[in-house]
């Protein structure tokens, strides 16, 4: 099948961050990374996943989280990368997870932003579900509606932003996808056992989230982004930058130390 993806990249030292952007949110979320001094020297790989922005599919049917984990790890073959930081949002935190999940050795740190780890994230892909639509089109509409009234930080700008960086054609195989993982596919347990530090970044909104008091009994690092929902790369991108630097930092320093020590 026909894959063009839309990449944006950098060389340095060490090992590289793959940031993997969420549902209708495209590499450019990320590419304020070359603005940020503490991660001048890393190499950065940041794409459209198929679906969304300039990435082009042959098959759109064909997108779902398991292909887009297919997509991340042939990313991931390019010559020279061994071990990698994930940086996920949403969807990208889910795809980061079973990316871990596959190869947990490769893994240095994982900041993952509000991506699928229970039932209760499904709250934007089960409108799947609760709203079908018979057009495809039709559905990302009303969908875009009412995410722009819902109330959360961002989500009239992240609504807006739908029409032009989605294809509406992905959308359901994608949201499907989602739901049947959250589901069904025991992500809670494999983001528990991965090996290496992660940290959970979560919007005051969603501070009520019901397992964060796990992901912090089982180590799991928590950062809340203030003025902040399910977005905060849109409604407080200073305070989701600084968690990311210093995470990446500061586990790039650790991994480093355990392999001069080992």
């Amino acid at each position: 099948m026909p894959l063009d993806l839309a990449v944006a990249s950098r060389a340095g030292e060490g090992a590289p961050v793959l940031f993997l952007p969420g549902f209708g949110s495209t590499e450019e979320d990320y590419t304020d990374v070359a603005l940020h001094p503490a991660l001048d020297d890393r190499p950065v790989i940041a794409y459209d996943a198929p679906g969304c922005g300039q990435t082009t599919c042959g098959d759109l049917s064909a997108v779902s989280i398991p292909f887009l984990v297919a997509t991340a790890s042939a990313v991931l073959a390019t010559p020279g990368v061994d071990r990698f930081h994930l940086v996920g949002h949403s969807m990208g935190g889910l795809t980061a997870l079973l990316l871990a999940d596959r190869d947990p050795a490769r893994g240095v740190g994982f900041v993952d932003i509000e991506g699928n780890v229970a039932p209760e994230d499904c709250f934007l892909s089960r409108q799947i579900i609760s709203h079908p639509h018979s057009d495809p089109q039709g559905f990302l509409t009303e969908f875009a509606d009412r995410v722009w009234s819902s109330g959360e930080y961002s989500s009239a700008l992240y609504a807006a932003g739908l029409p032009h960086k989605v294809r509406a054609e992905a959308v359901r195989p994608i949201f499907a996808s989602m739901v049947d993982l959250s589901d069904h596919g025991q992500l809670m347990q494999r983001f528990l056992r991965l090996p290496f530090p992660r940290v959970f970044v979560y919007g005051e909104q969603n501070r009520s989230l019901s397992y964060l008091p796990t992901l912090a009994d089982h180590g799991v690092e928590l950062a809340e982004i203030p003025h902040s929902g399910h977005w905060p790369m849109y409604s407080n991108p200073p305070a989701m930058w600084s968690r990311i630097t210093e995470f990446v930092t500061r586990t790039s320093a650790d991994d480093t130390d355990r392999n001069r020590v080992s």
